[in-house]
């Protein structure tokens, strides 16, 4: 196969827009949840993101990074002020209303009914769920980092509740997110199924890996 090469100055020489989706494409596939929300005053809010990322297990912390200069700043203003959110993974049949949370919505607006989804609500957890979604994560805000070098902001939360289909646990703790129909991305708009090949033991130098 061909291979074709840029330099960082090719890189940046791109038209602004072609750059986004170029760089947006090379980390590879990434996670994509939806993010439910609500105001003080309560409104809710949905909006869909691909910068999740695994902190840490003990204690359970997630991060997802937020342009504040984006109509995404509504899900960061409804955090900071109330501290709790959801993550809500994306099954194929309502790929398009999930994707429809990234237009520029006014605050006063909520995406559960501009998209057609369906606010859902755990008795002691603020922040709605998303009905159609079969994985839900309720997380508890922890720590704000603002990154200097390009102005955005990465949010960290814990993970207080977690809501997912009985048949994706096995007795290990791993979740076959498969079986739960959960989609993955690459770039700003491209999305994928997934199909697992295998699990492979534990990596230790004296061994090579087997699947089970």
């Amino acid at each position: 196969m061909n291979k074709k090469q840029f330099s960082h100055a090719d890189i940046m020489n791109f038209d602004q827009r072609y750059r986004a989706i170029f760089i947006n494409s090379l980390g590879g596939f990434k996670s994509i949840c939806l993010i439910g929300t609500k105001s003080k005053s309560g409104l809710s809010n949905l909006a869909i993101f691909s910068s999740i990322v695994h902190i840490g297990a003990n204690p359970p912390l997630v991060g997802f990074i937020v342009r504040p200069d984006s109509a995404e700043r509504h899900t960061l203003e409804n955090i900071l002020e109330t501290k709790f959110y959801t993550l809500n993974h994306i099954k194929e049949s309502f790929l398009k209303n999930a994707h429809q949370t990234s237009a520029r919505y006014p605050s006063e607006v909520s995406e559960f009914e501009a998209v057609k989804l369906t606010e859902e609500y755990s008795k002691e957890f603020y922040a709605p769920f998303v009905r159609e979604s079969e994985v839900q994560l309720g997380l508890e805000f922890h720590e704000k980092i603002d990154l200097k070098i390009n102005g955005t902001i990465l949010i960290i939360g814990e993970i207080k509740e977690v809501i997912i289909p009985e048949n994706c646990l096995s007795e290990d703790g791993f979740v076959n997110l498969q079986l739960a129909g959960t989609l993955t991305c690459s770039g700003l708009d491209s999305y994928h199924s997934t199909s697992l090949i295998n699990r492979l033991t534990y990596a230790k130098p004296e061994t090579w890996p087997t699947g089970f």
